[in-house]
């Protein structure tokens, strides 16, 4: 039984890296160049995400159905909290103020929203993807607003950095925000199919062409003095230690299953791209994000359908 979950999931897991796969090579063979995927990369996070996530509320949520909506932004805070633990108890392995601010950034952020979107869409049924698609908007909700103040603050590095609060409201903060205001208000039974079905198009197109740009995003990072000590550390923590914590708690408190996904998908994701991003918007030196983005992507291959596969089957026990 494991095997059979094992090989649904990594061939889903698979059908993922291929699709960043294409980006890769698009990056690598000079097709899309730095501003064609800066351009692709603004694409999906000012545009097609923001759509995706208001057609997907739009079509499934309402509050009566989900009285428990509130849970979800607190989750991704707790998960968030999680790694920044893990973390905090590896850094005195590591030297130096900003290799610790780094590396603690990588076991805390992770790729929340671009793969567990596309994992969903490949290894569940289409009626429980609908639901974790909603799941995973409301998750991102709480997420974006830590991942671009707290992230940004331990990122920048700089005692004197001002507060931005621009920073709290990225496009999928502010999409989920506005579509939560237009369902309460029965907005949503007010507009014509003839505005969603075009948003829904758009909005559907925000998976592969994520994919093409964490790819291609992947392409474009340079390997040079590998800090293997810190690699390690990270990889460890990061795709074993936080995934099988979430399992323990999961299994623990024995949650519904979607909700144990939930939780299990975004504690077995690689570390943030959008380390990268912040990284190079304050100018600091990438000591180790760009090697930590890279290698718990590589790894994530084999342990994110390994831990999804332990899930589904200890689930079926319970």
């Amino acid at each position: 039984m494991l095997f059979n979950i094992f090989r649904t999931t990594g061939l889903g897991v698979f059908q993922i890296f291929l699709l960043g796969a294409v980006g890769y090579f698009l990056v690598k063979k000079n097709i899309l160049g730095s501003e064609g995927l800066d351009a692709l990369s603004r694409l999906v996070i000012e545009v097609t995400l923001p759509i995706f996530i208001f057609s997907q509320l739009v079509k499934g949520f309402s509050f009566s159905l989900y009285s428990d909506w509130w849970i979800f932004p607190l989750i991704s805070l707790l998960v968030t909290a999680l790694g920044l633990l893990i973390g905090f108890l590896l850094t005195g392995l590591i030297k130096g103020a900003q290799h610790k601010a780094q590396f603690l950034s990588l076991v805390t952020f992770q790729n929340s929203g671009y793969l567990p979107l596309a994992l969903v869409a490949a290894i569940l049924p289409a009626f429980k993807a609908d639901c974790m698609f909603i799941y995973l908007s409301l998750f991102l909700l709480g997420f974006n607003l830590v991942m671009w103040s707290l992230g940004v603050y331990m990122l920048s590095f700089h005692q004197n950095k001002k507060f931005e609060l621009a920073s709290f409201f990225s496009p999928p903060v502010i999409a989920t925000l506005f579509s939560l205001v237009f369902i309460f208000f029965g907005l949503h039974k007010l507009t014509p199919d003839a505005i969603l079905r075009p948003l829904r198009m758009v909005g559907d197109c925000t998976l592969p062409l994520a994919m093409f740009a964490v790819g291609g995003s992947l392409a474009q990072i340079r390997l040079s003095h590998i800090d293997t000590k810190a690699m390690i550390l990270l990889t460890v923590a990061k795709m074993i230690i936080l995934p099988l914590l979430g399992l323990a708690i999961i299994l623990k408190l024995k949650l519904p299953e979607l909700m144990g996904l939930l939780i299990l998908m975004q504690l077995a994701m690689p570390s943030a791209t959008s380390l990268s991003l912040i990284t190079w918007h304050y100018k600091k030196e990438d000591l180790l994000i760009s090697q930590g983005v890279f290698f718990t992507h590589i790894a994530g291959i084999i342990t994110i359908p390994l831990f999804l596969s332990l899930f589904f089957t200890l689930i079926m026990i319970q």
